[in-house]
């Protein structure tokens, strides 16, 4: 991480990478916005996951904000009920709420997600989602 930067900056689109291997269950495509490496900076990337494609369970440890840009996503924390998500729609992830998050069966799904930084992380990946919606 190289930290937020000191002035305006703009971040033209075009700059995506695949998702690290095994933080879902197909690789989808991240533009990194921001990356913050100090404890308390954000960190804000833009995520395009394909048709039925979800991440794994994972926590922030400062909270996670989710932006939906276009398509029909799912959402669940851990103990609660699988949540559709849509367009336009805002989703808070406490600090260290476990959950998950992704495509649904029938839609391409894109958000923004903003998230701090501690202790030099802003994701923790846990296990696989055992039942898939």
């Amino acid at each position: 991480m190289t930290g937020n930067p000191e002035r305006m900056t703009i971040r033209l689109p075009g700059n995506a990478v695949r998702s690290p291997v095994g933080s879902a269950t197909a690789p989808f495509w991240v533009e990194m916005l921001l990356e913050g490496a100090a404890d308390g900076e954000n960190t804000a990337m833009r995520a395009s996951l394909d048709t039925g494609t979800i991440t794994r369970w994972h926590a922030h440890p400062r909270g996670q904000l989710l932006y939906i840009l276009s398509g029909k996503g799912l959402a669940q924390r851990d103990g609660g009920a699988i949540e559709e998500l849509r367009t336009a729609d805002a989703v808070w992830f406490a600090a260290g709420e476990k959950h998950w998050h992704g495509a649904g069966p029938d839609s391409p799904f894109s958000y923004l997600s903003i998230q701090a930084a501690e202790a030099g992380r802003f994701v923790d990946w846990l296990e696989p989602v055992e039942v898939l919606p």
